[in-house]
């Protein structure tokens, strides 16, 4: 029998059937955009495939009227180049003018991962945001923030703290294991302050009641149908509905969810050169033929070739892409070729960013 796929928050494993997830959580598939996002390489390219009331996020964008996007890190591992798809998204926002939240969850990370918040905070810092900053992320209109230390402003701290213990109220054990499965106390604690991260940015000490837009990959969604739904029942306070996009996984260099306890499955944005062309040549799935010979008269698959696929995320002209899928397809371009295309475009764009991550050091201060 067919294993099925493990789509959860804190494990993904086997193949994920995306239209499955649409149908199965509820989603909706991504319509027409306005132009500002078609621009956008992952919402041309249906890289950001599904969402909740995302209706929200366009007219307050068309309309001029303010909105936030609020997303979150795990500190474990490094900054690879399935986090930068987040981090784009994030860059995206903020360019349309949307004030920025971004929890660092080293409460999860303890609860779920046992990781000191020690560690957590230097991976964050480390990894995490001086990317975040040499990607283009800007400090105006920016709020960075770990979920041990929320502010030092004691007004906002004490709502935000407040806003978690008193979500509680309104979940119940049987929602939780309706939403999770198998669930565990220092998961219940986490999620309930993933939903204050979510919420919080609508308090009278914060932003106020506005569009608040979560981007996040499908195995995140039992956050934000728990968040939604509670939300529903707080009298406290008038929550606009959260909304919410979902982005495609990068795949891991040999398939599979690209994931950082898997150091050859990801390309790091620290990684030199050399271990690039080592990782993508030795490790890239590929989708040609058995011999050259066979590949030149069959031609190769690119719709499962993973030196091909991260091209999709990576390549900006789509004319250039296109060429590349149909001399693939047609056997003109051999798989060892294919894996030469991707490994000089991440070159390319590393040997720029290593130096725009070490200016971003200097502006760490601006955003803690």
């Amino acid at each position: 029998m067919k294993k099925e796929p493990i789509v959860t928050p804190w494990d993904v494993s086997g193949d994920t059937d995306y239209n499955k997830m649409i149908k199965k959580f509820g989603l909706s598939p991504m319509g027409e955009l306005p132009d500002a996002f078609n621009d956008n390489l992952l919402f041309r390219r249906k890289k950001i495939f599904a969402h909740r009331d995302f209706s929200r996020i366009v007219q307050a964008y068309t309309n001029k009227k303010p909105f936030v996007m609020m997303t979150g890190l795990m500190p474990s591992g490094n900054f690879h180049i399935g986090h930068m798809i987040l981090a784009q998204q994030m860059i995206f926002y903020q360019n349309l003018g949307a004030k920025i939240y971004i929890a660092v969850a080293d409460i999860e990370a303890y609860n779920t991962r046992g990781q000191s918040l020690e560690e957590g905070r230097k991976i964050a810092i480390e990894e995490y945001i001086t990317n975040y900053i040499a990607l283009g992320l800007k400090s105006k209109n920016c709020e960075i923030y770990f979920q041990s230390n929320r502010s030092n402003d004691s007004k906002k701290a004490n709502a935000y703290y407040r806003l978690q213990n008193i979500l509680s109220r309104h979940a119940t054990f049987n929602e939780f294991r309706a939403v999770y499965g198998e669930i565990s106390p220092g998961k219940m604690i986490s999620s309930l302050l993933q939903a204050a991260d979510m919420l919080h940015a609508q308090l009278p000490e914060f932003e106020g009641p506005m569009p608040v837009v979560v981007p996040v990959g499908i195995d995140q969604d039992p956050h934000l149908r728990l968040a939604r739904d509670i939300s529903k029942r707080f009298k406290m306070h008038k929550f606009t509905q959260l909304s919410s996009t979902y982005h495609l996984f990068v795949p891991g260099l040999s398939g599979g969810k690209m994931s950082s306890s898997d150091h050859l499955s990801y390309i790091a944005l620290t990684d030199t050169p050399q271990t690039i062309r080592e990782k993508v040549n030795k490790y890239a799935f590929s989708g040609g033929q058995p011999t050259v010979e066979e590949h030149r008269s069959l031609g190769g698959n690119p719709d499962i070739d993973v030196s091909y696929q991260w091209l999709t995320f990576l390549e900006e002209d789509d004319k250039k892409l296109k060429t590349i899928y149909n001399d693939y397809k047609a056997g003109r371009i051999l798989s060892g070729e294919l894996k030469a295309i991707l490994i000089e475009k991440i070159n390319k764009f590393l040997e720029e960013h290593h130096g725009r991550r070490e200016k971003a050091k200097s502006k760490l201060n601006d955003f803690l």
